[in-house]
């Protein structure tokens, strides 16, 4: 079995070291595991790309089988499913969104990306970093599992350019695409993450195989607050869906 891994904003694919770990304790092997650094971070951070772009890349750096992405990672995911449904053969997101569907809404997000590019641009990385895990969203890591040394790997242009290029804001909302996913999809999301388990569950309603599997002591990054509980979800549907 085949699993690509898609990190979220600030982070790189090193983020997924103990769910890789999990994962080959329960004997999956490492060979077919692949966790990719998107364009603006990581050893990909001097790449340009938007969120369609990264989804090419993504894709190119995986193989055909089950496509995992969190947060940044779950959008691009969602680009590279659309758009490459001979290779997503499952789709598993992390506490991510189809985009803001209010055009009124989505030019304020925009506008608020840019804003927060040009900080970064001024403040540099670690200091960014520092406020960015100040996020609410964040509230249920600790020290550790924040992971603020990889965080770190990352640069000022790469991840301002991340926000310009594929921010939210920037976004076109692919909420009625949906319906045009065949491939299965899980859902996964943190039972304190009220805002993403609301955006799963109408994502469900729209989709036309759906689960949706709340992990209980997580928020918005469940895979590490939570990464046993988020890697037992994955292969409980997995087992149904071999």
């Amino acid at each position: 079995m085949n699993i690509t891994l898609a990190h979220g904003f600030t982070q790189t694919s090193r983020s997924w070291a103990d769910v890789v770990e999990i994962l080959t304790g329960h004997g999956l092997d490492t060979a077919g595991i692949t966790a990719v650094d998107l364009p603006g971070h990581g050893d990909s951070a001097a790449v340009r790309a938007d969120l369609w772009g990264s989804a090419e890349r993504l894709v190119a750096a995986g193989s055909t089988g089950t496509l995992v992405g969190y947060s940044m990672g779950g959008r691009v995911a969602l680009h590279a499913a659309l758009r490459h449904r001979d290779a997503v053969e499952r789709l598993v997101l992390i506490g991510a969104t189809p985009g803001i569907a209010d055009a009124a809404e989505r030019r304020a997000r925009r506008a608020a990306d840019e804003a927060l590019a040009d900080h970064i641009d001024g403040v540099g990385v670690a200091a960014f970093i520092d406020e960015w895990l100040t996020n609410p969203l964040f509230a249920g890591l600790t020290d550790e599992t924040a992971q603020r040394a990889d965080r770190l790997r990352n640069t000022a242009a790469g991840l301002s350019s991340s926000l310009r290029l594929a921010g939210t804001g920037t976004q076109e909302p692919l909420w009625n695409r949906l319906a045009d996913i065949a491939c299965p999809v899980l859902l996964i999301v943190g039972a304190t993450d009220r805002k993403f388990r609301t955006v799963a569950e109408s994502m469900a309603e729209l989709l036309p195989d759906a689960t949706v599997a709340v992990i209980d002591g997580a928020g918005h990054s469940a895979h590490l607050e939570q990464p046993a509980a988020t890697v037992q979800a994955l292969l409980d549907w997995l087992a149904e869906r071999p």
